[in-house]
Formats: C-alpha cells, structure tokens, sequence
C-alpha cells in the first residue's frame, strides 16, 4: 500500500511541474527567444540618434572625362571616282575572207600596215573574169553607138520607132551583163571594210585558198576602247559623256569619254559593262592591255580627311566619330567619294559634325568626351601619314 501511494505522489508532481512550463509558452520554436532577442536589438538600434549609426563607406568620385581631339573640315565639291578593273580592245575588229576559192594572185598588204576604206587587201587570179568584164564594156559601148544612131535617124523619120525601142533594149541588157560580170570579178577581191590596222595575215601569194578561208584580220584601234564593269551600287552614279582616266599596265595614262552603258546586267556577277573610247590616233594604245579605269561620275559635297578617322560602328559598318551639340560621341557612317593620295574624300556626314581625328577607337556612341580643337600640326601629321601609306 505505501508504495502504490508513492508512484501516485510522484505522477501528480510530474504532472504540475509539466503543466508549469506550457504555461511559460517557451516551447513553440527552437531558437525563438534568441531571435526575438535579436529582433528587439534591431529595433532599439533604428531608435537611437544618427550620431549612434556605423559610418557607410563614401561614394566613389566621378572618373575625368575623356579628352579627344576634334576637328571641322572645309567641305567642297568633288568628283565621285568610281575605279574598276577592265581591259583595253579594238573599237572595231574583223576577219577578212574569201567569197570564192582560187589562187592569191595579188596580197598588196603585210602585217602592221594600215590601210583605208576600200582598199585591196587580196585578189585572187581571175584571167577568165577580166577578159568577161573587158568583153562587156565593148557590148556597152557598141549597143550604146546603135542607140546614138537609131535616135538620129529618128529625128530625120527614116527609123520605125519600134527599132529605137529596140536599140534601147539592147544597151540594157549589155549594161546588165557588164554589172553581172563585174561582180563575179569583185567575188576575187578583198578589200578593207574600214580604216584600220592589218593585225594577222595568215595567208601568202600564190597559195591556194578554199571559198571562206580567212586571209586577214584588220582592227580599228581609233578609238580604242577601254572595257570594264561596274557594280549595280554605282551604275547610278554614271551617264554617257563622262570622264574617265585610263591608267594602262604599261604606266601609261589616258583620258577617255563614257561612249556606252549597259543596261542589261551579268547574270553570274550582277554588274554592267561600261566602255570608254580613247583617242588613239597614233595606235599608242595596243587592244587586249590590262587597265584600271578612274571614272569621274557626278559631283557631290565632300570632305577631305586621313585614313585614320575611318573606324567601325557596333554594327560593323565603316564610318566616322564626331562629337555633337552636348558633347556626346556619335558615328555616321561613310560614303566613300574618292581615295587620293593626300586623303580619303568621304560624304555623307553632316556640315557641322566635329569629327574626331585622334581618340575615336578610345570612345563609342553616347560617350560624353572633352573635345579639343586639333591643331595644324596634328592635322598634317596625319595626313602626313595618310599619303606615306600609300606610296
């Protein structure tokens, strides 16, 4: 019995003491107190003067603005240059041959000579056609004394009309056989279709030659042409009449006019052939030479600066940096005019754009810079370097 009431006793104490500490309510979350603790420190910190707070680090002083060199080019006229590669050739060009086959008989002209409209250049031997040509002159010229008589002796009514009809029928038809053999002797000649310069005889006198052999090939070489091709970007830019300057292979330099412009396009390079007559009274210029042709297309407002302002925007494209109004960086993109010894000649920038010539590659766009008027020296020492490089 004592010991049933002990385990009793100690069940009820531990059922006050228990119920003691859910009456605390410190149960509900481990670690709950500390941070109620450190939430009332925070709070007590925010209510304390400003004098009371840490000290934050001070802000970082704004970097100098960078300094770049400007400058306002004159701007002028120029011609717009357009340069492509091409070649020289004959204005005209021809192979001669025969109409009938037979014997060279007469070959008056060699290789180089230069000959004029008409001229024999081959005939062959026709003995049988001469003497045809000989006998109708004389037909002609006896049925032509028959029609002076038969006229005569109808003025003075001895003659029937019918006869005279007759005698003028009868020169007719010698005049025809005349002309008919004339021909047939024309068909044994081979004469310059037009002035120009024999440039290949392949045949010699006495040889035998088939009807339709070639006997010579003559060229015209006044003009002579300078041939290229241009691209569809720049077939806008070019009209008939137009300069152009013809620098040969040789080192020769020529001057020549626009005399023809395609308008059909290559199907395979989409580009338009161009060709530019030259003067060549002198044959100085040979068909078939390489040559660069400077075309001078239509003037457009320009400016003159080194190759070194010309850089790359963020989309790839060449152009130049300039600073505006509120001394930000902006870029234009070029129009190459010209590529001169002394300089680029580029357009499409505006009249009061301040371009920069020294700092372009350390800036980009909607950069706020220092810009410093360049001096003369600056500006010819690029130049400067600008003409070195091309030479």
């Amino acid at each position: 019995m004592p010991n049933i009431r002990f385990h009793k006793l100690a069940a009820i104490v531990v059922l006050i003491g228990f119920a003691a500490w859910m009456a605390t309510g410190e149960f509900s979350s481990v670690g709950s107190v500390a941070a109620n603790k450190a939430k009332a420190a925070e709070a007590e910190q925010a209510k304390a003067p400003d004098a009371a707070k840490p000290k934050t680090a001070e802000a970082e002083p704004k970097a100098p603005l960078r300094t770049v060199a400007v400058v306002t080019p004159p701007r002028k006229t120029y011609a717009r240059a357009i340069r492509i590669s091409g070649l020289t050739e004959a204005d005209k060009r021809a192979v001669l041959a025969t109409r009938v086959a037979g014997v060279i008989d007469k070959l008056p002209v060699k290789q180089g000579d230069h000959v004029k409209t008409g001229d024999l250049v081959l005939m062959l031997a026709a003995e049988e056609k001469i003497s045809m040509v000989d006998n109708a002159k004389q037909l002609v010229v006896q049925r032509q004394a028959e029609l002076d008589a038969a006229l005569r002796l109808m003025k003075t009514g001895n003659l029937p009309k019918l006869q005279l009809d007759t005698a003028r029928s009868n020169l007719t038809s010698a005049q025809s056989q005349l002309e008919t053999a004339q021909a047939e002797l024309d068909r044994n000649e081979v004469k310059a279709p037009f002035d120009g310069v024999i440039d290949r005889v392949p045949v010699e006198l006495g040889s035998s030659i088939m009807q339709g052999g070639e006997v010579a090939t003559i060229l015209k070489l006044d003009p002579v042409i300078a041939r290229g091709e241009v691209s569809e970007r720049d077939l806008g830019y070019l009209k008939l009449g137009d300069k152009a300057t013809i620098r040969l292979v040789s080192g020769q330099t020529v001057e020549g006019t626009v005399r023809y412009i395609s308008r059909d396009a290559s199907s395979a390079t989409r580009t338009f052939r161009v060709e530019v007559a030259v003067p060549n009274a002198d044959g100085s210029v040979p068909a078939g030479m390489t040559a660069e042709i400077a075309l001078s297309a239509l003037p457009t407002d320009a400016v003159l600066l080194p190759r070194s302002v010309v850089t790359l925007g963020d989309k790839g494209d060449l152009g130049i940096r300039a600073v505006g109004k509120d001394n930000k960086v902006a870029f234009f993109p070029i129009d190459l005019v010209d590529d001169t010894p002394t300089g680029l000649v580029l357009g499409g920038i505006p009249a009061d754009a301040r371009i920069i010539v020294a700092g372009q590659e350390l800036v980009k766009e909607g950069d706020e810079v220092k810009p410093v008027e360049a001096d003369q020296a600056t500006i010819q020492k690029l130049l400067g370097e600008a003409t070195a490089g091309t030479q």
